[in-house]
This record gives C-alpha cells, structure tokens and sequence, in this order.
C-alpha cells in the first residue's frame, strides 16, 4: 500500500486505539493513521496497521505485515497496547485509489466496536458516514466473512505466532515469580 504524503498532526504512544477514531471523527480528518502495536515495537513483530479517514469516518484498513485489508486486517490489529500512533491530514483526492479498493473498505463502526470496543464512538460514527456507507450489518459482514469467523482467524494466527505465545508466557512466567518473591514464597 502506498500512503500519500500528508500533514503530520499528532504522534504519540497510546495505550486505547479508541483516542484514534475519536481524534479523527472530531476534526472531521481526511487523512490517515499508522498505528504500531506492541508486538511491533517491542517483539519484533511484523508490519503496522493503517486506516483511512474521510471526514473523520474510516474507509480502508490494511495491515502491512499481514498484507491484507479490510476486516480480516482489523483482525491483525487486534492486540493489546500501547500503540505507536501517527495520524496524517491529506486531500481526499490523494486517497482516491486507495479508497477504490472495496477489498480493503471497512463499515464505519466496525474499527471503533472490534478496535476500540466502544459501541457510542460506534454509533457515531456511522451517524456521521455519508449515505450509503452507513450500514454495519449483517450484510456487511456476510460480505466479508462474519464476525466470529475473523475472531477465530486472528485466535489462530495469533496462537501459530510462537514468538508471541512464548513472549506472553515468559511475562507470565516473570509476573508470578514478582509474586511469589513479594509474598515470600521459594521459587524453584
């Protein structure tokens, strides 16, 4: 995916992408946002994810290290925080050939509900969708495969990333020795 150049508007370290979809609904943004998880900042994974904006309604999503779009990247993006965040201003015609791309397209409140897990940043965005972009039904996710069937694909891509589970099971692993060492118990 190639991103046209914009203005630069905000970059930080967040720990809720909710701040994301709320920033851009509020300036009405037409631009873009690159946001890096975790996993990429501090294990080495793969890739970012990038959403469009017209008018502060996301468009497009798409996940660079997954190489795909739509849903099923939103899937990709799935992980706990802090993400890195860098949110762009650019015309709208820059984006126009990004945004053809129905394979990439989102529902307007679906990064909010399955990102943000906000259902009113939700609902307010799909109030301020265009007509015909409005819908995040059923019919939506027929289109692009249901919703359960993305949760299941990003579990198990999530559990055939061993780097991952044995990252999350090493922080275990360090979490309950802490514990056992501040209630005074001997760890083998």
């Amino acid at each position: 995916m190639r991103l046209p150049p914009g203005r630069l508007i905000r970059s930080r370290v967040l720990s809720d992408p909710r701040t994301v979809f709320a920033d851009a609904l509020d300036r009405e943004l037409t631009g873009y946002a690159t946001l890096e998880s975790q996993d990429t900042l501090l294990l080495d994974g793969d890739g970012n994810g990038v959403v469009t904006f017209e008018d502060g309604v996301p468009v497009v999503v798409y996940h660079t290290g997954a190489d795909r779009g739509g849903p099923r990247a939103l899937a990709d993006l799935a992980a706990n925080g802090p993400y890195r965040l860098e949110l762009f201003a650019t015309e709208p015609a820059n984006l126009a050939a990004v945004h053809d791309c129905e394979a990439w397209q989102v529902p307007p409140g679906m990064p909010a509900e399955r990102l943000a897990g906000d259902q009113d940043l939700a609902e307010r965005t799909r109030a301020a969708a265009p007509d015909g972009r409005t819908s995040d039904t059923d019919e939506d996710d027929e289109a692009s495969g249901d919703r359960s069937s993305d949760r299941v694909g990003a579990v198990e891509a999530f559990l055939e990333d061993e780097a991952k589970v044995e990252a999350i099971r090493e922080q275990a692993r360090e979490d309950a020795r802490r514990r056992a060492d501040e209630w005074g118990f001997d760890v083998d």
